[in-house]
């Protein structure tokens, strides 16, 4: 069977002879596969080129987000630190207000709350962080972290137990009586046994005696609340203050107490009533007497040099 040909004719675009070649299929299978082939390497190397710029580009960028990343990982390094010399700072801070709050101060090992513990189980991200160094400095900085929360929760349950203390004791310093009751000088003290001045038989004396003049201001000692006001016979006119906790103060020989009434919460130094001669008396007085849960206590172990300050 002859071989089939292709005879291509080439025609000037002026005038001018033509001129005409005869190809076999064969050679225009050969050059047609060579051209194919040309194109599909010339593809191959602009691809390569491109992808190569692409990589060398990104990688590029990953260094620099690797710098990045280091000097963010330092800065955060340096915050945990001040954050932990600031905790360290509050944990001393605790133990005053421990102390203060009639508190046993934490154990500096329980204050640790489990720092340089055993991390356990290492999960696949946490493996996968290890292998590099910047991801292994962020573990460290993540077990750092949550060793400082931890540190945080406990000072925070710490402070809330101290306050709570604190007002308790606050409280009860508000409520205990700290204060003469009147200005004046002491003519009789507390004694289990005296000649009455008056009556002139052996009486107990189960409070102070403070002369002032008649109209002198009586101040409350301590917080509390006004339970009675009564004419209590020799004691005269009587103002008695509930200072809770089975606590009472009672004021005797007053000429008037129209500056409270019963019910009425009353704090350290406010105005009570006024001295008189009310009752069986030698002469114008307040009679002031400390009670604790009934019992007659000494009223000088209740009168401080300096007031307590609310």
């Amino acid at each position: 069977m002859p071989k089939q040909r292709w005879t291509i004719v080439v025609v000037p675009p002026e005038a001018g002879a033509t001129r005409s070649m005869r190809i076999s299929l064969t050679w225009l299978r050969v050059v047609f596969g060579i051209l194919v082939v040309s194109g599909i390497v010339a593809f191959g190397v602009g691809y390569a080129a491109v992808s190569k710029a692409v990589a060398l580009s990104h990688l590029d960028r990953l260094e620099r987000r690797n710098e990045l990343l280091s000097e963010e990982l330092t800065r955060t390094e340096q915050i945990l630190a001040i954050v932990g010399d600031s905790i360290a700072s509050i944990q001393d801070r605790d133990r005053t207000m421990r102390l203060l709050a009639g508190l046993v101060p934490t154990d500096p090992e329980v204050q640790q709350a489990g720092i340089g513990g055993p991390r356990g189980e290492w999960t696949e991200r946490e493996l996968l962080l290890a292998e590099g160094a910047a991801g292994q400095r962020a573990l460290d900085l993540n077990t750092d972290l949550a060793a400082l929360v931890r540190r945080a929760n406990m000072l925070a349950g710490s402070f809330d137990e101290a306050l709570d203390s604190l007002d308790s004791r606050v409280d009860l310093l508000q409520r205990t009586p700290s204060m003469a009751p009147t200005e004046g000088f002491r003519i009789s003290g507390f004694l289990s046994q005296r000649m009455h001045p008056i009556h002139h038989v052996v009486l107990p004396h189960e409070g102070i005696d403070i002369v002032a003049d008649v109209g002198a201001a009586v101040l409350a000692a301590a917080r509390g609340r006004v339970e009675r006001i009564f004419n209590n016979g020799g004691y005269g006119l009587m103002v008695v203050i509930n200072h809770g906790r089975g606590l009472k103060t009672r004021y005797g020989h007053l000429s008037n107490a129209d500056a409270v009434r019963v019910g009425q919460t009353v704090e350290r130094g406010d105005k009570i009533a006024e001295v008189g001669e009310s009752g069986v008396v030698t002469g114008p007085h307040l009679h002031y007497e400390v009670l604790q849960n009934g019992v007659p206590q000494d009223p000088k172990n209740y009168i401080l040099p300096k007031v307590i300050v609310d």
